[in-house]
């Protein structure tokens, strides 16, 4: 599933894991929970979406995309598809059982279904390391005439897409499972470059695909990875459906600059949902989907989501943030927030490259869930700013935990530093903080003006 999505080539992408284990998921029950972290690798992400039946995923883990498009986003989801997505539990909720379940209702040209995507918009591997995405998921359990139109899907986007919109495909798509009109195939494809074109073949992509393995994608779980391995050169993308490779791309088929492009940003975010209609189906059917036949209320089931990355210890170490979190003395990207109030995001002039957030005034605040601070107390706050800022107008970068109107525990005033790209970085003390917390970076001025642009910030002990 994409932005511009292709009308032919769609995949499913998977991981790579020891032949064994993999056959092992793919007969676990339907409520299995997520399955234990190999030897040599560490759990980066996970939700085995337990909890209460009828209730929606978790909000900590998950954003609910609803509409027929982001806000300032292509119509339609830049795909062509038909139904709104929804908030609705009758489209969205967990089945008490362990699983997710995303439906699709409706008739004609009009259906409700959903689509979720991870807050977390950092899953990459680490220099030398390998990133495994997996997901065990039941595509909805419909074939023939009543499923056309019918589109699961399970992919991941560039994090620049996000406030941005309008710069896909170079930011990168990785699908890692796709299916239409309830065919017994799954495709796995690459998204990149330009659009049409390009050396990604837009807006096909690079794609392959393949049956299920034993049972049919419909009919019983299986389980779709995507690998992502720096520890060889040239570096290699892999996708897999029960432990079966079925595609792979090198570093080596793609130009340098679009490489870089889709992996030189802060990462991927991940996404899961049902569409209806659209240029993928309607493709491979030769016809409009859906059409009169097309029947309603068929869920996807996903039975759990992961990350794991190789070469990391299995148990950090106690002045280490454990697992699953956002370090807090990573750099954290400004424009990789959970949510803000009045910022707009912008392409940097900055060494590196990527975006910034910027038109920060009086007011405006920034939200960055998990962020794990460890058992050492972080005691600095630093921040990449700039500033073009007319004289005698300045305010405060204020860090707060948990609340944007809690006390700050540190701040820093800024004003005019030369320019709205001209950087510099900027420390702060701030009270000694532990623990995984919900970051707000607030933004005070007693000026209604615009003050400051924020390309990144981190923590640390001194």
């Amino acid at each position: 599933m994409r932005v511009l999505h292709s009308p032919w080539r769609r995949s499913v992408l998977a991981l790579l894991a020891v032949a064994a284990a993999v056959m092992a998921l793919a007969v676990r029950p339907a409520d299995a929970s997520v399955p234990g972290t190999p030897s040599g690798w560490s759990l980066v992400w996970s939700d085995d979406f337990d909890g209460t039946a009828g209730t929606l995923p978790s909000s900590t883990n998950w954003i609910i995309d609803t509409g027929h498009s982001y806000p300032g986003g292509p119509g339609n989801w830049g795909t062509g598809e038909i139904q709104n997505y929804t908030s609705s539990t009758s489209n969205l909720s967990l089945d008490g059982s362990g699983n997710l379940r995303i439906t699709p209702i409706g008739s004609g040209q009009n259906w409700t279904s959903a689509r979720i995507e991870t807050r977390r918009a950092d899953f990459k591997p680490a220099d030398g390391r390998v990133l495994r995405i997996e997901g065990r998921i039941q595509m909805p359990n419909v074939t023939g005439d009543a499923a056309l139109g019918y589109w699961p899907a399970f992919w991941a986007l560039g994090a620049p897409y996000r406030g941005n919109y309008q710069n896909w495909p170079s930011i990168g798509e990785l699908d890692l499972m796709e299916n239409v009109n309830g065919l017994n195939t799954v495709w796995g494809t690459l998204h990149c470059g330009v659009n049409p074109g390009g050396p990604c073949n837009e807006t096909n992509g690079l794609g392959s695909s393949r049956a299920c393995p034993g049972s049919t994608c419909q009919s019983a779980f299986h389980t779709y990875r995507f690998e992502w391995d720096r520890s060889v050169s040239p570096n290699q993308l892999r996708w897999y459906v029960d432990g079966q490779q079925f595609h792979s791309i090198s570093q080596s088929q793609l130009d340098a600059t679009t490489w870089s492009n889709m992996t030189s940003h802060a990462g991927y975010f991940i996404l899961l949902n049902v569409a209806i209609g659209g240029g993928f189906p309607n493709g491979v059917a030769g016809f409009s989907t859906p059409t009169s036949a097309t029947v309603s209320g068929r869920p996807m089931v996903v039975d759990y989501v992961a990350v794991w990355q190789s070469g990391a210890t299995s148990s950090p170490s106690p002045s280490s943030p454990p697992p699953g979190g956002v370090d807090a003395r990573s750099t954290i990207q400004a424009e990789n927030y959970q949510a803000q109030s009045g910022t707009q995001v912008e392409t940097t002039q900055d060494s590196g490259g990527g975006q910034n957030v910027g038109y920060i005034s009086n007011g405006d605040w920034l939200r960055f869930d998990g962020v794990n601070f460890g058992s050492t107390a972080a005691r600095q706050f630093k921040a990449r700013v700039a500033s073009g800022a007319a004289a005698g107008v300045s305010g405060l970068v204020q860090v707060r935990l948990d609340s944007p109107t809690a006390t700050p525990i540190g701040d820093f005033a800024v004003g005019n530093t030369g320019g709205w790209q001209s950087w510099t970085t900027v420390p702060a003390n701030i009270t000694p903080t532990t623990g995984t917390h919900t970051v707000y970076i607030t933004f005070s001025s007693g000026q209604p003006a615009d003050f400051v642009n924020l390309n990144w910030f981190t923590f640390a002990t001194s």
